[in-house]
């Protein structure tokens, strides 16, 4: 497994992007707020493994950078924050999960949050796309 900590965001970002242009699944583990019996974020902050097929990064209002995947425990459509993953390894076997038509209304579980949908050329390189997507951050 390859820790955050020890590359840069760039590196990191990089790497996931070719990773889903190759349509290789990721197993990652990343930091989820814990909640309570009832439901209720506690504030405090665990460790979980997932593996999951990426489809797709946005940038949120606020700066971070999301990346849309298809969780491949529960079938369904997640988002996980990239300053939130601890560690990802990149397998090398290929998608098994179908994702969501783009032309389907996507259902927002959450109000407030602004993003920034960044598109490119489907040629464009994984170093182009992070530049896209660090020009998208400073805007």
């Amino acid at each position: 497994m390859r820790r955050t900590a020890n590359e840069t965001t760039t590196q990191t970002l990089t790497r996931l992007i070719k990773a889903a242009d190759r349509q290789h699944p990721i197993t990652l583990a990343y930091l989820k707020e814990e909640k309570d019996e009832a439901g209720k974020k506690t504030g405090h902050l665990v460790e979980t493994v997932r593996t999951v097929e990426i489809y797709d990064f946005t940038v949120t209002a606020a700066g971070d950078i999301v990346i849309k995947a298809m969780d491949r425990e529960t079938g369904e459509a997640r988002s996980w924050r990239l300053d939130r993953l601890v560690s990802y390894t990149v397998h090398r076997t290929s998608y098994v999960i179908e994702r969501p038509a783009a032309d389907e209304p996507k259902a927002r579980t959450t109000t407030g949050l602004a993003t920034v949908t960044v598109l490119y050329p489907v040629d464009c390189p994984a170093t182009a796309r992070v530049q896209l997507l660090a020009d998208a951050l400073a805007a």
